[in-house]
């Protein structure tokens, strides 16, 4: 007798999330050059070569987290309605997102949030990967700006304003500041940025 499709899915996505969830609670607790793959794979009650079936690397355990928006600027401006400039696609974009207190703008005081950013942001060799997928999601802006050296500048500025607004909502909270308390500020400083952009 087969397994329905659906069930096996839903078997591999519960397995994946009980590695993540276990390498995360992990390397908060512990850090993450102080936890080894084999400790992640023992607590999420797994082998080593099953948590590489899932993730590829130790990075991947933390910023698979970030899969989701890979891309997203360049979906934005394709899907962006006939008539609206990609610039103020991007914005109207990033201004629901502070709205949403997406933790992706920055804009999320919930602790394991600020916590989960400070992990990224304080370890080199994750930091180092989210730039390569900074990288990827440049190119794919680019594509969809456009061609030649004008879309990749655009795109590389973009997303260059996208990461300073994040770092700096973020910053405020890691200070002790609530999102209810920043979201003016961050609206406005999305608002000159866009701005500055156009």
């Amino acid at each position: 007798m087969h397994e329905p499709t659906g069930l096996r899915a839903r078997k591999k996505q519960r397995t994946h999330d009980a590695i993540a969830d276990a390498a995360v609670s992990l390397f908060l607790e512990h850090g993450f050059d102080r936890v080894s793959v084999n400790d992640v794979a023992a607590a999420a009650e797994i082998s080593k070569p099953t948590l590489f079936r899932y993730f590829p690397t130790k990075e991947d355990l933390v910023l698979h987290r970030f899969k989701d928006h890979q891309g997203e600027a360049a979906r934005v401006v394709r899907d962006r309605a006939p008539g609206v400039e990609p610039m103020t696609a991007l914005h109207r974009h990033f201004r629901a997102a502070l709205d949403r207190r997406d933790p992706v703008t920055g804009l999320n005081d919930h602790p394991e949030v600020v916590a989960f950013h400070r992990l990224v942001f304080g370890t080199p060799s994750l930091a180092g990967r989210l730039a390569r997928y900074r990288l990827e999601d440049e190119e794919a802006l680019a594509d969809a700006l456009g061609e030649g050296i004008e879309a990749r500048l655009r795109a590389a500025q973009t997303l260059a304003v996208l990461q300073v607004l994040a770092r700096a909502n973020w910053q405020r909270i890691a200070g002790g500041r609530t999102a209810g308390d920043v979201h003016p500020e961050a609206v406005a400083d999305a608002d000159l940025a866009f701005g500055r952009l156009r």
